[in-house]
């Protein structure tokens, strides 16, 4: 048995999925389908688009969600203890987990990154990574800060991504490699992602969260907001709600996982958060596919 781990925005690059496509008839399957839900061909814009067509929240966001699914229905003879996903990648993890239709799961993905692109463009916000500081210090300089600034990702331990209004991150960057940090840099993202400045994309998927059917799950889900293993379906979709403005407390999930006993993991469709997992224990069992 093993914890199933999704990633999210980030892990795209040109090309993914195509081996895939090419070679499973599966996967060829799914790509098709998925062209046909969103009325658009993203299966060509994953396969030869360019890098900033792939950058744009709306596209990035189905495009990693199909990529990871696929890569999960290829290989889906593991038997699931728990599922996880960091940020978008945790409706990919409902979605494998049961509690959301792939049709389902595919438009709530289109959906939340359509509000979130809307939400981009009416708000001049960005991130940053602070490497090198405990998770401490940069929740205090986030505080010391004048503007919008939240921590937004907990990834792993001595890795902290910001969010917020550009001239608070720039601010932030600064004061953070003053205080020693080993990196501190601005990373190229649209928008302030699990911020204040999202809260108009929440509302909107709000409204289509409630409107979707949530089937119970078949093994527990440890979630961002909450870091802890949920498996109450209306537990789940506040919490999916409240990711949109809320951090994503993956180094938490993660030590929580190894708390509850999870010794094997592995991460569909990129090799990101197994990275974060050997920053926490290099004993565990951590694969990718």
């Amino acid at each position: 048995m093993a914890v199933l781990l999704f990633p999210g925005q980030g892990s795209q690059h040109v090309g993914m999925g195509k081996e895939m496509y090419e070679n499973h008839t599966k996967a060829q399957e799914l790509f098709n389908q998925a062209d046909e839900v969103l009325g658009f061909g993203l299966s060509k814009v994953m396969f030869d688009g360019t890098e900033d067509d792939l950058k744009k929240t709306k596209i990035t966001q189905p495009a990693v969600f199909l990529n990871s699914y696929v890569h999960y229905a290829v290989n889906n003879d593991v038997e699931i203890s728990a599922v996880a996903g960091h940020s978008l990648g945790e409706l990919t993890a409902l979605t494998v987990n049961g509690v959301l239709t792939f049709e389902d799961g595919l438009n709530l993905v289109y959906q939340r990154a359509q509000a979130m692109q809307e939400a981009c463009n009416n708000t001049k916000g960005t991130m940053a990574a602070i490497l090198g500081l405990e998770d401490e210090i940069v929740e205090s300089l986030c505080e010391e800060t004048e503007g919008v600034i939240v921590a937004a990702n907990y990834n792993c331990p001595g890795q902290l991504v910001v969010s917020g209004e550009v001239s608070a991150i720039e601010s932030i960057v600064e004061t953070a490699k003053e205080k020693g940090a080993r990196r501190a840099l601005i990373l190229n993202v649209d928008g302030a992602f699990h911020s204040p400045l999202m809260i108009s994309a929440q509302d909107k998927l709000q409204q289509a969260i409630e409107s979707t059917v949530f089937a119970m799950p078949k093994a527990p889900i440890y979630q961002n907001v909450s870091g802890k293993a949920e498996t109450d379906p209306e537990v789940i979709k506040s919490n999916l709600i409240k990711q949109l403005t809320d951090s994503v407390r993956w180094t938490q999930s993660m030590q929580n996982m190894i708390t509850d006993g999870h010794t094997k993991y592995i991460e569909f469709g990129a090799k990101v958060l197994s990275g974060f997992m050997r920053r926490v224990d290099r004993s565990l069992d951590v694969t990718q596919l």
